[in-house]
């Protein structure tokens, strides 16, 4: 393919040969014996009995921190091998490796933070004030925290040794069975077979018989495996629910919210700021239908362009436009965007074989990232390249930080990456050279807001009432199909005129065992970046150091003491996330009102 810039990834200066690689078998086989070291000095680890006996705290710091950086790059890399080729057949079996170590390393903790918590309070607070330890103090006390409130050690580890071929074996299950699904394609006469992730990017086509089309042969797809899917789905839940039942966890949210390092009424008045303001989107959704000549959008209308997209947009062309637009705000971001590209670390070649969606990796011991996507050429293409760029900018200004206090949770980890979207989407808006062209930017700004409000709002909804019929037995094919309908029904204020009942198959989201709902952080880093975005605008040369200053922060603080700090603002009442979405209420007005008369 011509151009500056190569969208294949490199992966060989990780680990040459890829899955066959010898380079990777020797660093797994270090990893194991790591593992084993850590495992002997965490069952020999001494109860102090002073504040300042630390020495063995300290050593297994260093052991963890160690263990840590190797199991994260070689779960990373073995990602990223599944990702670039469903039928690798080797990748998979190293994903059954990586799960075992994950479980391993998993047992080790248990066991770690139990003798964390037979470690008297006095003693324990003492120790946490001493300076090698004090940068670990977050961390740590968390650690002991979340121990007390799981179930004694031995049966934590059982727990962690039959999730290896029970919970995460239903993941990797789903997985398995996306990697032989595709559609065929007509295109030009010419059949061809495009794989789930080239079929989704057909939604966003200037078509309607194009979109249909494809949402049609989509939905068919799912539909054929939508019993299997449903298994997966209703295992890995009923894995979750017993494990939650036997720990005393009343509510579904208690593990994301604790995962998330946020409150309930945090996440509360997050939603009800949301649904207390819809009506604008809906107005925008009922403009773009007239626009398009219907009377009210379907599904697969959602993503559909309006206006003057101004035609593809080339690789080459997307990666000058972000780190333009990036180095506007900040130095540091352009800078790692540019290396990202020169060193070949993103994945965004549009060809079969691939899975479907995006993703950003981190490799901590070798400190590179990865992203993986399939780039089509269109202005949602560019935001999430800018996007996955965010995510990548986060890890990278936290490199020269202890292991441990770089594991930031999901919500603002999904801060700086819609911060870095927002940058690019919003600078395409005031650039657009004519009045058609800033309509389509606008519509495709407008349809992330959209996305985050509405979309994800559907996936939480379906999720918190999925887990409440679960609890009194399996749920059938036709039950998810109506709690899903139901959901986006109610998430979009009844305003579209087609549904898609198999999104909870579709999403891979909802089959991640990582992450236990895996939808609302998304929306907290979209209103939490817009934040951000305001206090960028309005501080100028300072808001570079303020910013790196905040996302450093992120892998050793909650949520609300984060925002309090940086912001200084409440995340637990609804004025800061309706002061976030009234920009975009501003988008919706521009829209509005530039499209009157059309």
């Amino acid at each position: 393919m011509s151009g500056r810039y190569n969208p294949r990834w490199i992966l060989d200066d990780l680990f040459e040969g890829g899955s066959s690689s010898q380079d990777l078998a020797d660093y797994i086989e270090a990893l194991e014996q790591d593992l084993n070291k850590f495992s002997n000095q965490v069952k020999q680890f001494p109860i102090p009995e002073r504040s300042d006996d630390i020495a063995y705290v300290e050593n297994i710091i260093s052991l963890l921190e160690k263990s840590s950086k190797q199991l994260g790059e070689v779960s990373a890399f073995v990602s990223c091998l599944t990702a670039e080729d469903v039928h690798d057949h080797k990748a998979k079996l190293l994903v059954g490796k990586r799960s075992e170590l994950g479980a391993k390393f998993s047992t080790v903790l248990t066991i770690l933070d139990r003798k964390f918590v037979q470690i008297p309070s006095d003693i324990w607070n003492g120790i946490l004030e001493q300076p090698t330890i004090a940068p670990f103090s977050f961390v740590l006390h968390e650690r002991r925290q979340k121990a007390m409130d799981k179930l004694p050690v031995d049966q934590e580890i059982l727990v962690n040794d039959l999730a290896v071929d029970g919970y995460h074996a239903w993941g990797e299950m789903y997985d398995a069975i996306v990697a032989k699904m595709g559609i065929d394609w007509n295109e030009n006469g010419t059949v061809k077979r495009l794989s789930i992730g080239q079929a989704a990017n057909l939604l966003s086509s200037p078509e309607r018989n194009v979109r249909k089309s494809a949402f049609d042969k989509l939905e068919k797809a799912w539909l054929e495996y939508a019993d299997l899917f449903s298994e997966t789905l209703n295992h890995l839940a009923g894995f979750r629910l017993q494990t939650y039942k036997h720990r005393k966890w009343a509510s579904v949210l208690h593990e994301p919210v604790n995962y998330n390092r946020m409150s309930e009424k945090t996440l509360h008045a997050m939603w009800e700021a949301i649904s207390s303001n819809k009506t604008p989107f809906v107005s925008y959704l009922k403009r773009k239908a007239e626009l398009l000549g219907i009377e009210r959008l379907s599904w697969f209308d959602l993503d559909a362009p309006v206006g003057e997209n101004g035609g593809a947009i080339s690789y080459d062309d997307a990666a000058r436009i972000i780190i333009e637009q990036f180095s506007r705000f900040s130095t540091g971001m352009a800078e790692f965007a540019q290396m990202a590209f020169d060193k070949r670390w993103i994945e965004a070649d549009n060809r079969p074989g691939k899975r479907p969606g995006g993703f950003c990796t981190s490799f901590p011991d070798s400190q590179q990232t990865r992203i993986f996507m399939t780039y089509s050429g269109t202005a949602s293409n560019v935001a999430t390249l800018a996007h996955e760029l965010g995510h990548g900018y986060h890890q990278y200004v936290m490199n020269d930080i202890e292991i441990l206090n770089q594991d930031y949770a999901m919500n603002v980890a999904e801060t700086a990456s819609t911060f870095a979207e927002m940058i690019v989407a919003d600078a395409a808006v005031k650039n657009a050279e004519t009045k058609e062209q800033k309509i389509s930017l606008l519509d495709d700004k407008i349809q992330r807001s959209v996305a985050f409000f509405m979309n994800i709002h559907s996936r939480y909804l379906f999720e918190t009432r999925f887990y409440e019929e679960r609890k009194s037995g399996l749920v059938s094919t036709e039950k998810l199909n109506h709690l899903m309908k139901e959901a986006q029904r109610d998430a979009y204020c009844g305003a579209l005129y087609g549904y898609d009942p198999t999104f909870w198959a579709s999403k891979l989201h909802f089959h991640i065992t990582d992450v236990p709902f895996y939808n609302f952080p998304y929306t907290f880093g979209y209103l939490f970046s817009l934040g951000i975005y305001a206090d960028a605008i309005n501080s100028g040369d300072s808001f570079e150091e303020a910013y790196v200053s905040l996302l450093r922060d992120t892998g050793r603080m909650n949520v609300e003491d984060l925002a309090k700090k940086h912001l200084n603002v409440n995340l637990d009442r609804m004025d800061f996330w309706e002061k976030a979405i009234q920009l975009c209420i501003d988008d919706v007005e521009e829209f509005l009102k530039l499209t009157e008369s059309q």
